[in-house]
């Protein structure tokens, strides 16, 4: 059996994770760590950056580590009328960190429905990038944004891409005063976008906030009946509605959400709505799917670390190695994790120190 005691953070997560989503149906997906360099190149504006690690392959075709996994699932999957494909995955995607500018590999696991999803796929995704963060840890919480409200309001007070494009970072910051200020720049209404920004938090209370919007109310009411079903989930107090949560509007609609884990400064999950992706790479299906940056996990604390090993092990020079075969086998088969060595490494955390002489004679 597997002793979880040796696994990282983001190593338990994987396994949790995979459990979870073979529960609702979800299969493994299993991919090539490489693309096309051209097809990243053609969708380049959905990737979080435009810069790959390119390699020729044998017959001189210039290839790729893969940056992204929903790219290729689309890519070699198939339209189904009336059918959803729906995977489950764990990979390592090869992108340039943000913090660090260089390139990283980062590993990931989610899932994605495509083909005619409904309603309830969106909440069953949902739900499940919820309990996603709760296998994780309990101190989560899941935000929730439905870009077809934003994209209601924006229609209704300026057709100016540029200025939309301004407001969405104002979204995502959450700064109203930046808002207030381009809305004055721009000569429109800054009212219902301010409101969009500051209803944040329980869901009850930002739909309440919301009821009088004067667009966005088709939306809003596909809100109103996900929120319905998140109140039947145990942990659906943990789940609130955020419109900073924004993703790229070429791409992705409807429906996306973040999810924060208590420790970590970032999301550590993401997703949401892309049938326009899929449109764009002419799909004529919808879809729906997130991504747990298993990576991040890193940061929070192990409450196994607080020892390397139970036993620093150390036996003397001329030691018969017998000797200690004998002794760290006895000091394992209780269940002992045991480092043998000559000298005390000197950044070793142990639990105890024990010696051994060149006689045999364990102390």
């Amino acid at each position: 059996m597997l002793d979880t005691k040796i696994l990282k953070n983001e190593e338990k997560a994987v396994f949790a994770l995979r459990k979870l989503y073979r529960q609702y149906g979800y299969l493994p997906y299993k991919m090539s760590k490489f693309e096309s360099y051209e097809y990243y190149i053609q969708n380049k504006d959905f990737l979080v950056s435009d810069r790959f690690i390119t390699f020729n392959d044998t017959n001189g075709r210039l290839l790729a580590l893969k940056p992204d996994v929903t790219l290729s699932i689309i890519k070699n999957g198939e339209d189904a009328p009336g059918c959803k494909q729906k995977v489950y995955y764990n990979e390592n995607v090869y992108r340039v960190s943000e913090n660090t500018h260089q390139f990283k590999e980062i590993m990931q696991a989610g899932l994605e429905c495509i083909g005619d999803i409904d309603l309830y796929d969106i909440f069953e995704a949902v739900s499940l990038a919820a309990q996603s963060l709760a296998l994780i840890s309990e101190d989560f919480v899941l935000q929730i944004s439905h870009l077809g409200v934003l994209s209601a309001v924006l229609e209704e007070i300026s057709p100016d891409q540029s200025f939309r494009q301004k407001v969405i970072g104002c979204m995502k910051s959450k700064n109203p005063h930046d808002l207030s200020r381009l809305c004055r720049q721009y000569g429109v209404e800054d009212t219902q976008l301010i409101q969009l920004l500051e209803a944040y938090g329980p869901r009850t209370k930002v739909l309440k906030a919301l009821e009088n919007l004067t667009c966005g109310q088709e939306a809003l009411q596909e809100l109103k009946t996900l929120s319905a079903l998140l109140d039947q989930l145990p942990w659906g107090d943990k789940i609130v509605f955020d419109f900073s949560a924004v993703n790229n509007m070429n791409y992705y609609n409807g429906i996306v959400f973040r999810g924060f884990l208590s420790g970590i400064c970032e999301s550590v999950l993401a997703g949401g709505q892309y049938d326009k992706l899929m449109e764009k790479l002419d799909r004529r299906a919808g879809a729906v799917g997130f991504a747990v940056y298993l990576d991040l996990l890193e940061q929070l604390p192990n409450e196994d670390e607080e020892y390397d090993v139970d036993v620093l092990l150390l036996y003397e020079e001329g030691t018969d190695y017998l000797a200690v075969a004998k002794a760290v086998s006895a000091l394992t088969s209780v269940g002992k994790t045991v480092c043998a060595q000559k000298a005390t490494p000197p950044k070793l955390r142990y639990r105890k120190l024990m010696k051994l002489s060149k006689e045999g004679a364990l102390c």
